[in-house]
C-alpha cells in the first residue's frame, strides 16, 4: 500500500525531527490514520540489524498496530510482548506497557533503537518512565517516537521530561476540510443553570463533577435534554456524557421512560456488562449510550452522529475526545444504509463556551490554560458565542465573511475547517471527469480504480481491483467520498503504480484501448492513455456501479 500525501509528509517530517533531537512527538487527530503513519516511521529504522519497539497500553491498540505495520512493511518481522507472550525474536516487536514495566520484563527487554509511544500522552506516566529510562540507559543513541491525538493532558502535566519537540501536528479541521471526518454542529444550550456552573470549583483534574451534578441532575433539566434531542437530532445514535454515575442513571432512565432506548455504561459494571451494552448500541437495539468517563477515549462507532455534552470540561483535551466520538465516517461495507453527513453536539455544559473551536495549541511545559475563549455577540439573538464560530449555535444564524459573495458560497470556513484541501490537487492519482459534467469522476491505477459518482443529492464513492467485485466505499458529501475513494487506489496501488499512471497523461491512447471505446474516440485528438483507461474500467464495471449506488440510494437509515 502507499501513504497518502498528508501522511506522507507527516512521516518525512518526523524522521527528520528524530534524526536531529533524539525524539520527537507528533501529533495526529482522530481519522488521520496514525497507525499507518507510526508504521511508516518504525519500518525505516529497521534494517542492518536495528530493533524497535511499538508500545501501546491496550491489547487491542496493540493487535490493530501490529496488523496496519504488516500493511506498511510487509518484509519486516514482527513479535508480541503481553501478558500471554514474551517475544523478542521480531525487527519491530509490539508490547503491552504494562506488561512491560515489570522489572523481570524490563530486564529481559534487548536493546533498542527506536520506542514507539502510541496514545503518547502516557508517557509521562510512572511505567512509561521506567520502559523510556531503561531504553535510554541500554542505548543513549536509542530514539523515541511518540504520537497521540490529544497532548496536553488533563492534569496539566507536561510531556516535556520526554518530549523536547513536536515535528508534526495534524488538526482536526485539516481532516475535515479533506473529508476523513464530519464537521460538527454545535448548539450550545443554556437550560438555565449556566451562571450556576460558571461557578463551580476546578479540581486537580476538572470540574468538580459532585458540583455540576448537583446542578445538572434534575429532572426538569434533563426533560429539556431529551425535548432538543427530539428537535435536533431524533433517531441519530447518540452518545451523553454525565457528570456522576446517578446522574448518568437518571437520564438513561428519563430517555427509556421517553420511549427512547438507552443504555447506560460506567467504570463500576463489569467488563462483560460494559461489553454487551457496547454491543447493543453497535447493533442499534438501544439509541442513546449514556456514560461517566467511560467513552472518551478508545471507543469508535462511525454512527454515532450525535454528542451530548451535560458536563462541562475544564480541559480542552477531554472536550476533543468527546466530540470526537461522533465525528468518524461511515464504510457503507460495515454499516449498510446509514448516511452520514455531519454531527450535531448538544452542548448543556458550556464546554464549547469555555474553549472555542476544537483545536488545540499543544503545550509540552503543561502551562494551565486561563480565561475563557474569546467570543463575539450574535446579531440575531445577541448571544455571546465562540469568536470562531461561523453559526450561531444558540440560534442558528450564520455569519459571512465581509469578504464573502451575495450567495455567501465564497466564504472559507474559519474554526473547525481551518483550510480547504482540494483533493483532486493533492491526490497522487489524476481524477478524469468522465462525462464533463462533474457528475462522475474515476482514477485508477495498475490493479486498482475507483470512482465518485452524483445521484439525487448524494455521491457515492465506488472502488474495484483485479480479480474482486466493486464495492461501495461511501456515501455522503463529495469530499468524504472523495477521500474514501482516494483511500481505496492508497491502499490497492504503489508509488510506482502512481507514477507510472501519471506519465500517461502524456501519451495517446493505445490502438487496444481505442478497440473498447466508441469511434468517436478516434476523433478526440485531446484524449490521454490515461483518460482512455478510466473510461474503459468505467464501461466494464458500469453494471456493478449502477446496481451498487441504486441498491444504496433506496431509503436510507440516516445518521445525519
Amino acid at each position: 500500500m502507499r501513504l497518502r500525501p498528508r501522511q506522507k509528509l507527516f512521516v518525512e517530517r518526523s524522521l527528520a525531527a528524530l534524526s536531529k533531537n533524539r525524539n520527537t512527538l507528533s501529533i495526529a487527530s482522530t481519522g488521520f490514520g496514525k497507525s499507518i503513519a507510526l508504521s511508516a516511521v518504525a519500518g525505516s529504522f529497521v534494517g542492518d540489524g536495528a530493533k524497535a519497539c511499538v508500545l501501546a497500553h491496550r491489547d487491542e491498540l496493540t493487535a490493530q498496530n501490529r496488523e496496519k505495520f504488516g500493511r506498511v512493511n510487509p518484509d519486516v518481522t514482527t513479535s508480541v510482548v503481553d501478558a500471554a507472550t514474551k517475544d523478542w525474536s521480531g525487527q519491530v516487536t509490539f508490547a503491552m506497557a504494562p506488561t512491560l514495566s515489570r522489572p523481570a520484563n524490563l530486564k529481559a527487554m534487548p536493546e533498542l533503537d527506536l520506542l514507539v509511544i502510541d496514545e503518547a500522552h502516557h508517557a509521562i506516566a510512572d511505567s512509561y518512565r521506567r520502559i523510556v529510562d531503561r531504553v535510554r540507559d541500554a542505548n543513549p543513541e536509542a530514539r523515541i517516537f511518540g504520537v497521540t491525538a490529544t497532548p496536553n493532558r488533563g492534569d496539566r502535566k507536561g510531556l516535556r521530561q520526554v518530549f523536547d519537540n513536536v515535528a508534526d501536528q495534524v488538526r482536526l479541521g485539516e481532516l475535515i476540510a479533506s473529508g476523513h471526518l464530519v464537521p460538527p454542529r454545535t448548539f450550545v444550550i443554556d437550560v438555565g443553570v449556566r451562571a450556576q456552573l460558571q461557578k463551580v470549583r476546578k479540581t486537580a483534574l476538572d470540574f468538580d463533577m459532585g458540583e455540576v451534578a448537583s446542578i445538572m441532575d434534575r429532572a426538569p433539566v434533563t426533560d429539556e435534554v431529551i425535548r432538543h434531542w427530539r428537535e435536533k437530532a431524533a433517531g441519530r445514535p447518540t452518545i451523553v456524557f454525565c457528570s456522576t454515575v446517578a446522574h448518568a442513571a437518571h437520564v438513561a432512565e428519563a430517555f427509556n421512560a421517553a420511549g427512547i432506548p438507552a443504555g447506560l455504561i460506567h467504570g463500576e459494571l463489569a467488563l462483560d456488562e460494559r461489553r454487551n451494552i457496547r454491543g447493543a448500541y453497535a447493533s442499534g437495539e438501544i439509541a442513546v449510550l449514556v456514560n461517566v468517563s467511560v467513552l472518551t477515549e478508545g471507543f469508535d462507532h462511525p454512527p454515532t452522529s450525535c454528542v451530548i455534552l451535560l458536563r462541562p470540561s475544564s480541559c480542552k483535551s477531554t472536550m476533543i475526545q468527546m466530540v470526537g466520538r461522533g465525528l468518524r465516517t461511515i464504510d457503507p461495507e460495515e454499516h449498510p444504509g446509514i448516511v452520514k453527513t455531519d454531527c450535531v453536539v448538544l452542548d448543556f455544559g458550556t464546554s464549547s463556551l469555555i474553549h472555542g473551536t476544537l483545536e488545540q495549541d499543544v503545550d509540552l511545559d503543561g502551562k494551565s490554560e486561563t480565561g475563557e475563549a474569546p467570543t463575539k455577540s450574535c446579531p440575531a439573538c445577541e448571544a455571546e458565542i465562540p469568536l470562531a464560530a461561523r453559526e450561531c449555535p444558540l440560534c442558528g444564524e450564520l455569519f459571512l465573511r465581509e469578504d464573502a459573495g451575495e450567495d455567501g458560497g465564497t466564504a472559507p470556513l474559519e474554526g473547525f475547517v481551518m483550510t480547504e484541501i482540494d483533493l483532486l490537487k493533492r491526490s497522487s492519482f489524476q481524477w478524469v471527469d468522465l462525462f464533463g459534467d462533474e457528475g462522475a469522476l474515476m482514477a485508477t491505477g495498475f490493479t486498482a480504480w475507483a470512482g465518485i459518482f452524483w445521484l439525487d443529492g448524494l455521491w457515492y464513492a465506488v472502488g474495484g481491483r483485479r480479480g474482486v467485485q466493486p464495492r461501495l466505499l461511501g456515501v455522503g458529501e463529495r469530499a468524504v467520498c472523495l477521500a474514501q475513494a482516494d483511500d481505496w487506489l492508497n491502499a490497492h496501488e504503489s508509488d510506482e503504480s502512481a507514477f507510472k499512471t501519471r506519465g500517461w497523461l502524456s501519451q495517446a491512447p493505445t490502438e487496444k484501448q481505442l478497440q473498447y471505446l466508441p469511434p468517436s474516440a478516434r476523433q478526440d485528438y485531446g484524449l490521454t492513455r490515461y483518460h482512455a483507461s478510466a473510461l474503459i474500467s468505467f464501461r466494464f464495471n458500469k453494471r456493478a456501479i449502477r446496481q451498487l449506488v441504486q441498491a444504496a440510494a433506496t431509503p436510507e437509515r440516516r445518521a445525519a
